[in-house]
């Protein structure tokens, strides 16, 4: 059986690729491979949920990008804001690899990168944003657990902003961030995508 590109180790052969797309406002190069998630170009998800992050906001402190795949989120956010630090944590060995390629070959800096399932490996409790686009075909446990486990890693004030379609189950997704932040926002809608922000207001046991 294939494995998807949100296990640890992909079991399909190497198909390395490399181009380059502006993200941020910045030409970024990215090595990409087979047996990671949206392999030939940064996904419409990933470039909706970009467009709707406020830089200026971004800068009040630490970033996390859940499921970082080979980077495009966290790094072009590291890239535009160069006095931020941004953590990526991934699954996917292969694609945390990438990853380190493309800060690398970017000249960024401003960031780390390791292996963690969802919050696992993350000790860090008071980010000020954090982002996914999660992975969906994982099963909604695991959206669920990303969903729910930023609470934790959040300072008050901080936010939690996700991108879904409608069809893979934004609507539910808003629903457990309700529950879990007390509140939750839809910022921008595009073509069936849907950004959902949540800020953590006060500390509470949301559960």
């Amino acid at each position: 059986m294939t494995e998807y590109y949100y296990t640890q180790n992909p079991d399909v052969l190497h198909e390395k690729t490399q181009w380059q797309f502006k993200l941020l406002s910045h030409n970024l190069t990215f090595n990409s491979d087979n047996g990671v998630f949206s392999k030939r170009t940064i996904d419409f998800g990933t470039r909706t949920l970009l467009d709707a992050v406020d830089l200026e906001d971004l800068k009040q402190g630490d970033v996390l990008d859940v499921g970082c795949g080979y980077g495009p989120i966290g790094l072009a956010i590291a890239k535009a804001i160069d006095d931020v630090h941004v953590d990526l944590v991934d699954v996917n060995l292969r694609a945390l690899d990438l990853c380190k390629q493309n800060a690398a070959q970017n000249g960024i800096q401003n960031i780390e990168i390791w292996e963690s399932d969802t919050y696992e490996a993350v000790s860090k409790k008071n980010y000020h944003t954090i982002l996914s686009n999660p992975p969906v075909r994982a099963g909604k446990p695991v959206v669920t657990k990303i969903l729910t486990g930023a609470f934790d890693h959040l300072q008050v004030g901080g936010s939690l902003l996700i991108v879904l379609q409608k069809k893979q189950g934004a609507p539910s997704a808003k629903k457990t961030m309700t529950q879990t932040f007390g509140n939750a926002e839809i910022i921008l809608k595009q073509k069936g995508y849907y950004i959902i922000k949540s800020v953590k207001e006060k500390v509470v046991d949301a559960k």
